[in-house]
C-alpha cells in the first residue's frame, strides 16, 4: 500500500483531506475521490496501467518519473511515487492546455 505524502494543490489537497470540492471543477470532482481512493490501495505504481479509462502514463524529458492520469479533457492529475519509501508525493492537478 502506498502513502499519499502531500498534495501541492490547494483546492485539491482540501478535497482530501475533508471531502469539499471547493475550487475544484464539478465535473472533476466525483472523478478526483475515485482517484484519491484508488491510489492509497495500490501495492505499485505499475498497476495504474490497467486503468485505461484514466489514460496513465510516466512523462518524459525533464518531468521523467512523474505520472499522469486524465482527470478531464484538460486537467491532469500527476504526482511521483517513491517505491522505496511506498509514498505518493507532489500530487498536483495541471491544465495541460
Amino acid at each position: 500500500m502506498l502513502k499519499i505524502l502531500n498534495v501541492t494543490h490547494r483546492s485539491l489537497q482540501r478535497l482530501y483531506e475533508s471531502g469539499s470540492a471547493k475550487g475544484v471543477k464539478p465535473e472533476a470532482a466525483d472523478k478526483l475521490r475515485k482517484m484519491f481512493a484508488y491510489l492509497p490501495a495500490m501495492d505499485d505504481a505499475e498497476e495504474l496501467l490497467a486503468l485505461a479509462t484514466w489514460k496513465a502514463h510516466t512523462l518524459t524529458g525533464d518531468r521523467k518519473g512523474t505520472w499522469s492520469l486524465t482527470v478531464t479533457r484538460n486537467h491532469r492529475l500527476t504526482f511521483r511515487v517513491d517505491t522505496a519509501e511506498d509514498e505518493i508525493y507532489d500530487v498536483n492537478l495541471e491544465d495541460y492546455h
